[in-house]
Order: C-alpha cells, then structure tokens, then sequence
C-alpha cells in the first residue's frame, strides 16, 4: 500500500505526538492537515484551508492575575482582554509570553491546539465560535491544522462559553 493509498484521517502522525495521543483518548477520528507553509497566524491557516477567517480557532494564553487561562477565539475577532478580566474576576489580565505559553501548554506559539495541553487550565470559548458548522484549529504544529464542530471542539477543551470579543467602537 502505498502513502496514496491512505487516508488523511488515518495519519495522525501529521499531529503533533502529544495532540495525536490526546485525540486518541478522546476517541476524536479527525482528519489532521500538514501543509509545507506555516499556518501560525489565522490569516495562514484560512489561507492554507481555504476557508473564512472566522472559522479558525485561535488558541490563546493569558495570564490573569500570574495564573495561565486559555482563550479560544475565532480568527477574524480580537479578545477584549478586560473582558476576560471581568470574567474570571481577575486584578488583572496579560497575553503570557512564549515561554509561559510553551511551559503551560507544551506546544510553540502559533501551533497551540485547544486541548492535549500538558497542564490543565480555565478555558474561555466565545461564544462566536458557535456561528460557524466548522471550525479549524492547531494541531500542535505550526503547520498542521484540523477541523472539528465548534461545540464538540470546545467541550473536548472543557470550555466555558462566554462574549469576551472586542466589540466595535
């Protein structure tokens, strides 16, 4: 049989091992995309898909009050960071650096899945997510990506659903 002969879904090693063992435990068969450029920032990844911006999730880490959380976000929206504060009752919210972001999580910015992290934290899904049939995320790599429905999406991340986007001025 020859690499042709398999199908996506069936090469998780695509996956980032760590996010390929997570998807295994969840019992999730999801087809795990590798593309030869990065998908790093959203506007790589719709690119690279071919879809709306809007229907990649961004997986982001703040630090409210020095405690790690993650936000899931769309891809065409921005967080209202005092919103997340608000929301978690915090003193105070920071996006967290690189090394908290890996440190946390396991993984490099830019390649950040919404679950399979090596420390469990708070998620914050928004709600806008819900908006869309299909979603895309990291798959632990700055070149991979896979594709999920929202709601399934966020509670594999044990999300709370919240409106923590900014909004227009």
């Amino acid at each position: 049989m020859s690499t042709s002969d398999i199908t996506p879904a069936a090469v998780p090693s695509d996956a980032h091992p760590r996010f390929a063992a997570a998807l295994r435990e969840l019992g999730l068969d999801v087809e795990v995309r590798r593309f030869p450029d990065a998908t790093r920032t959203a506007a790589e990844a719709a690119t690279a898909v071919g879809c709306e911006l809007g229907r990649i999730v961004k997986s982001l880490i703040f630090e409210a009050d020095g405690t790690p959380v993650l936000v899931l976000m769309d891809g065409s929206s921005r967080v209202d960071v005092e919103r997340v504060r608000e929301e978690l009752g915090a003193g105070k919210v920071k996006r967290a650096g690189a090394d908290t972001v890996r440190e946390t999580t396991g993984y490099a910015i830019g390649g950040v899945p919404p679950f399979g992290h090596v420390t469990r934290t708070r998620v914050l899904a928004d709600r806008g997510l819900l908006a869309h049939p299909v979603v895309w995320a990291a798959a632990g790599t700055p070149h991979t990506v896979f594709a999920l429905d929202p709601a399934t999406l966020i509670g594999h991340a044990g999300g709370t659903l919240v409106d923590v986007r900014e909004q227009p001025a």
